[in-house]
């Protein structure tokens, strides 16, 4: 019973992810237009002259997608046991476009974020995490020293889930109209993009170190 109910949970888990991918897809498409005036860079207009600020937008908005993908099929167990190169390509090609490609685009994006020193300083600070953190998964995976692997890719994950959180909380606060100033509505985005998302991932390594001591006793 309990191990149904574990694959279902992860069954709805990957629904809902594929449905926030294919939302995060919907808003990443007009910006093929190229145009400095599509929905948020609407409100960029002191920065999209700035060619490394703008190329970064580009490379964050329609690589962002990719890297959702990759990750999530790093935790799908058939993938890791019966699909072992599958998994190795997609937690290469994840390692990849974060750090190197999608994580420094969202570092230089963050120095000119909108909200002035607090969301940028959120918003360096999360995509320095990222990078980092998806630094030592791939490092620990080189070292075959899996628990550790999988806890940084647990950790770097759920940062980039902040992509979709953001969103999330953006549209919360929309939606039940908070009467504060839109700065600090940003602000407090900002921060519980990924903040909240972390301290989760920490409670689930924390969750899942104990499950496998206790296996092992």
């Amino acid at each position: 019973m309990r191990k149904s109910f574990t694959y279902g949970s992860q069954v709805l888990l990957v629904i809902a992810l594929a449905f926030f991918s294919y939302l995060m897809l919907r808003l990443s498409l007009p910006y093929t237009a190229m145009r400095n005036d599509v929905d948020f860079l609407q409100t960029k207009q002191n920065v999209y002259h700035i060619d490394y600020w703008r190329r970064s937008f580009y490379v964050h908005v329609f690589t962002s997608i990719f890297v959702l993908i990759a990750g999530l099929t790093q935790f799908n167990a058939y993938l890791q046991k019966k699909q072992k190169r599958v998994h190795h390509f997609m937690g290469y090609l994840y390692v990849l476009l974060v750090v190197f490609i999608t994580g420094p685009a969202a570092f230089m994006m963050g120095w000119h974020a909108n909200g002035g020193l607090p969301a940028r300083t959120s918003f360096t600070f999360l995509a320095f995490l990222w990078v980092v953190f998806t630094i030592f998964a791939w490092w620990y995976a080189t070292k075959k020293r899996f628990l550790q692997h999988r806890a940084f890719m647990i950790r770097s994950y759920a940062l980039t889930l902040s992509a979709i959180t953001l969103r999330i909380y953006t549209f919360a606060f929309a939606l039940l109209n908070v009467h504060a100033h839109p700065v600090e509505i940003y602000i407090t985005t900002a921060w519980l993009s990924w903040v909240p998302n972390l301290i989760i991932a920490e409670m689930i390594i924390n969750y899942t170190r104990k499950k496998a001591i206790k296996n092992l006793l």
